[in-house]
């Protein structure tokens, strides 16, 4: 009999959260499948079967706390398949119990882990959990799944529970996750240690689009990845940290350590919360390279297989609110880094241009920097490089 312990999972992380077991108590699993998924505030890690074997005992369930090193589990190696039922097994003993029932186009869900709202609205509408398509993180069964399935059997897009159409106010009270109380914590000890302040400035996108837009198919057909706007900010902001290197700097202890190399943090949007994935070597990378790298973590971050690697040592970070509608923000420095760019929406806009007021694509921009380590003209000037490079992209080429 071994032990299923949570691994290490990275430095400083000691605390973390049991998502979903993957293999149940008494199933089967083969050495290296996947026997639990364990969430973590940077990312998910797979804990595998460290043999052919059966998941004995479950010590630590679903969405429960625990600490690295703690046993969740254990684990007995060398039992035959046949005695313990396999997760295919579990799969195919689901399906056919989806098949058996009226909603089986609709009863895609194998075994889902169903969330405690969405619980209560499934006994409101007397559903059970294989009737609906659960869409949450690890196949989790959210209450807007019920709903969503409410209403598309109603014809009602705006169905709701019967509590709530008898007029009851509910509230629902769920424990913070880590990723969430990491954000939380970060946020803070950013304000809390490093005295930032924010620069602003506005860029004429007329000259990217007008790029885009002329070589968007030939570069699309080449690359396999449209060209995008994110590739051209990462570039002039690497111009523009070359320039002004205590930008791409960061505090240790009592001395300011200069990187000589461009780890570039692109925030996206993830499963459960913001993340900060990082594009190595930058500097390196052509144009479509960034942009399929990008694309790639964008991806990854949504599926939850972003790797702790991937989440660690940028040294400036570009935050893009335009793609949520944000038209202005102060971004907050992601620590130890110096600064942050945002991005923003794009909008037409009057603008003077050679003595005459025309309709221009927009984009407002801001610095968030650190004042311990940058000063307030490099800051104004770090960002009017970036504006000239986006207005003339041939600079990013010419080094000018």
């Amino acid at each position: 009999m071994s032990e299923l312990k949570v691994p290490e999972v990275g430095e400083s992380i000691t605390e973390v959260v049991v998502g979903q077991w993957l293999v149940v108590e008494g199933e089967f699993a083969n050495k290296d499948d996947v026997v639990v998924v364990i969430e973590t505030d940077k990312a998910n890690v797979e804990l595998p079967a460290p043999a052919d074997g059966v998941v004995k005992k479950v010590l630590v369930g679903d969405g429960e706390n625990a600490q690295v090193g703690d046993v969740i589990g254990h684990f007995e190696e060398g039992v035959p398949a046949s005695t313990g039922a396999s997760r295919s097994d579990r799969s195919e003993a689901g399906a056919t119990k989806a098949d058996s029932s009226p909603s089986s186009q609709t009863a895609a869900n194998d075994v889902p882990a169903v969330m405690p709202a969405a619980q209560r609205v499934l006994a409101e509408h007397g559903l059970e959990a294989g009737d609906v398509k659960a869409t949450g993180p690890g196949g989790r069964l959210l209450k807007e799944d019920v709903l969503r399935h409410v209403a598309g059997e109603s014809q009602d897009p705006v169905a709701e529970p019967v509590a709530a159409r008898n007029g009851m106010r509910e509230e629902e009270a769920v424990p913070l996750t880590p990723i969430r109380k990491r954000i939380a914590e970060r946020l803070v000890q950013a304000q809390q240690q490093a005295a930032l302040l924010t620069t602003f400035n506005e860029i004429d996108m007329g000259p990217v689009k007008a790029l885009r837009k002329q070589h968007q198919e030939a570069f699309q057909k080449k690359h396999g990845i449209k060209l995008g706007f994110m590739s051209f900010f990462v570039k002039a902001a690497i111009e523009a940290l070359k320039e002004y290197p205590q930008i791409n700097a960061e505090l240790r202890g009592q001395e300011l350590v200069y990187h000589n190399y461009y780890d570039i943090g692109v925030a996206v949007g993830g499963g459960k919360g913001l993340v900060v994935p990082v594009v190595r070597n930058a500097e390196r990378l052509s144009f479509a390279s960034v942009e399929k790298t990008i694309a790639e973590l964008a991806t990854r971050a949504q599926q939850q297989k972003l790797t702790l690697e991937e989440l660690q040592g940028g040294t400036f970070t570009i935050s893009n609110g335009g793609v949520y509608g944000s038209l202005l923000s102060t971004p907050i420095v992601n620590p130890p880094q110096s600064g942050i760019l945002g991005l923003h929406a794009i909008q037409d806009r009057p603008a003077a241009v050679n003595g005459e007021v025309v309709i221009r694509p927009m984009m407002y921009v801001a610095l968030t920097y650190d004042h311990r380590i940058v000063d307030g003209r490099e800051a104004v000037q770090f960002l009017l490089r970036i504006k000239h490079c986006v207005e003339d992209p041939a600079r990013i080429l010419l080094e000018i």
